[in-house]
């Protein structure tokens, strides 16, 4: 993609209007997508605990409550810094989203890449920090401490995933190794051997169990620990505010779905019904198949991800998410880094 400086006055008014309408239909879909999820996953985890659970539309009926409702200021809190938080929580929870290249005609991922999403990922997680702080309360205190311990165990592992991939991709591309468009572009699975594929595994297992820690599920759910600290940072948060905190969260979990398909699964249904069909499929329907077959393996990604790990294990202490993330998943990436590389010395790709 040329860069956008370089583009002519009109391509470059025309680029700029593509972009912002699809900017727009993209944090509608994470928005309406992500809370469809959340309602997915508090049924299924009711059925999967012998409960009936609440409806699927349940999350869009707590929503338009909670924006009914008053946002209450507690007394000692910093007011401007309270109302500011959820609004910067939920904006910094999509910004990753607009990088991601979902469809053929949007695709920004060369403006940006997963160094750059790495940053924007820790931003919601410090909004929640920062409004904690702000709300004066001891139980939201509490909890913005844990939230930042959470986010410095995260960081290392999360890094040591993103250089293995570009570090891999380094062999095969002279592109920006960094980009998600080069990592959609070269599946990793395609380029290496059985050690390479035993590598991506155990690189994928590590990604996975980084995102009930990025959106604070259990058993990484340390900074709101009801038992504990009676909600944490959302402790003091009511109305619109805490309304924009839930629509983060499930904005949140959704572009971590799509980011783990992006760089592991970036593979369409259209390349296979066109080849092995008669079907002469119209392009608007490829589009389609392809869009619901993304959704699904992102479903997929976060079912495996927080509904199977909330329901069948209890919630850790901070000092063994700590060294979860920081010692064993991080030795885990290592080793999966290692096995790619010998997997290149034995003839891999």
């Amino acid at each position: 993609m040329m860069p956008i400086e370089d583009l002519p006055v009109q391509d470059l008014a025309v680029t700029t209007l593509k972009i912002v309408i699809f900017s727009a239909l993209a944090i509608f879909v994470a928005i309406f997508i992500g809370l469809v999820y959340k309602g997915i996953d508090r049924k299924l985890a009711a059925h999967m605990q012998w409960r009936i659970g609440p409806p699927i539309r349940q999350p869009f009926l707590d929503v338009a409550k909670l924006f009914m409702k008053e946002s209450i200021v507690p007394e000692n809190a910093v007011p401007w810094v309270f109302h500011a938080a959820p609004i910067v929580c939920l904006a910094t929870a999509v910004l990753p989203l607009l990088y991601m290249p979902l469809c053929k005609y949007y695709d920004m991922g060369s403006f940006g890449d997963l160094i750059l999403i790495l940053y924007l990922l820790i931003l919601p997680s410090l909004a929640m920090v920062v409004g904690g702080f702000a709300s004066a309360s001891p139980f939201a205190t509490v909890g913005a401490q844990r939230e930042m311990v959470l986010m410095l165990s995260l960081e290392f592992p999360l890094a040591a995933i993103i250089v293995g991939i570009a570090w891999r991709l380094s062999y095969v591309t002279s592109s920006n190794v960094f980009s998600i468009s080069t990592v959609v572009a070269h599946p990793l699975w395609n380029l290496v051997g059985p050690l390479g594929f035993i590598g991506l595994v155990l690189m994928l297992f590590a990604l996975v169990l980084a995102i009930p820690g990025e959106v604070s599920k259990i058993p990484f759910d340390i900074a709101e620990a009801e038992t504990e600290i009676a909600g944490g940072l959302l402790v003091e948060y009511s109305g619109r505010n805490l309304a924009m905190f839930y629509l983060a969260d499930a904005v949140k979990a959704f572009v971590l779905g799509s980011l783990v398909v992006l760089l592991f699964f970036p593979y369409n249904l259209s390349p296979y019904l066109v080849e092995y069909t008669a079907f002469a499929w119209p392009e608007y329907a490829l589009y389609a198949i392809d869009g619901l077959f993304f959704l699904l393996k992102v479903f997929v990604v976060l079912f495996a991800s927080i509904t199977l790990l909330r329901v069948s294990v209890a919630r850790l202490k901070v000092d063994q998410v700590s060294h979860l993330y920081w010692v064993m998943l991080t030795g885990v990436v290592i080793a999966g880094i290692l096995l790619m590389w010998l997997d290149m010395l034995i003839g891999g790709v």
